[in-house]
């Protein structure tokens, strides 16, 4: 089992280019898409969140369970659905605005354990930003990396969300020795500061950077890195192409039996190219279509 922790939301994708373009509403958040990606691909994945009773709570779950992904595990409240307003850009790159004031997930509180057979377990985006969820996740993540259960990380950052800077830069580094693969865009690398081999030191066995077009790149601890060329693909929009890296990693690893630390320490540059080129043919997959879709297991095979 591979449980994704974080928030699901509803983004509002423009239809068109421009401020006023149509907006259609779409299932969304960083882990929800990943643990959808997760489900398409065919790992046992379980969501951990807090999701509202409103009529897009009850869609996100709906898009869940049609992904096979466990919702047993999630937590329910009256208050509003978080909205993401997105606009694209003319290369198709994604800006968004939030609207999270008094909604259901950051509300979200810590369960007294994780789902039997949990193998690892993914944290990201607004609910690590968004208190008094922010502090619950958190409070997860170190209970989870207590356990010896691999953990993965993707801040996925929303500048806009996040009040004090440089107080969350230093609450990054303190999550560190708590992660043991940390997975990131090179715009966040340049947001967050530091360098992936200072990170490395702080606790992750592997550093993984995204770069668009041209590609991934992994560091690990011992001081070795690979990189794989981007994948070809007539882009739509990038909405989800992170999340869907993510899911591709952690699906991959389980494949190779590397969801520990101690394995992903060991993997070597087979093992890591075979899974790059994995995780890039995903996103290339997602990126060639509207919205955040990614893909399924059989859109991979080969």
């Amino acid at each position: 089992m591979i449980v994704v922790a974080g928030e699901a939301l509803i983004d509002l994708v423009p239809q068109g280019p421009g401020a006023l373009a149509s907006l259609r509403p779409a299932l969304g958040g960083g882990p929800y898409n990943t643990a959808v990606a997760l489900g398409r691909l065919g790992s046992p994945t379980a969501f951990c969140s807090r999701v509202s009773s409103d009529a897009f709570g009850e869609a996100l779950l709906d898009g869940l369970r049609a992904a096979g992904v466990d919702v047993s595990g999630v937590q329910r409240g009256d208050e509003p659905t978080t909205l993401a307003v997105a606009t694209i850009d003319t290369h198709g790159s994604a800006a968004y605005s939030f609207y999270v004031d008094g909604t259901a997930d950051r509300l979200f509180a810590a369960p007294a354990a994780l789902p039997a057979g949990t193998r690892a377990v993914s944290f990201g985006t607004c609910s690590l930003v968004l208190e008094p969820g922010a502090s619950a996740y958190e409070e997860l993540m170190r209970a989870a990396a207590g356990q010896g259960v691999f953990t993965a990380l993707d801040p996925n950052i929303r500048a806009g969300l996040i009040p004090d800077a440089d107080a969350y830069r230093a609450r990054f580094l303190k999550w560190l020795p708590s992660v043991t693969l940390l997975k990131l865009s090179e715009e966040d690398a340049r947001w967050l500061g530091g360098t992936p081999r200072e990170w490395l030191a702080a606790g992750p066995s592997a550093v993984v950077i995204t770069r668009g077009g041209d590609g991934l790149t992994v560091l690990t601890r011992d001081g070795a890195e690979y990189s794989v060329p981007g994948e070809k693909a007539d882009v739509v929009d990038t909405i989800g192409a992170g999340d869907t890296v993510n899911a591709a990693l952690l699906h991959g690893l389980a494949a190779q039996d590397a969801l520990s630390p101690a394995a992903l320490a060991g993997l070597d540059a087979g093992g890591w190219t075979r899974l790059l080129r994995f995780a890039a043919r995903a996103a290339a997959i997602t990126c060639s279509r509207a919205g955040a879709e990614p893909p399924y297991a059989h859109e991979l095979d080969g």
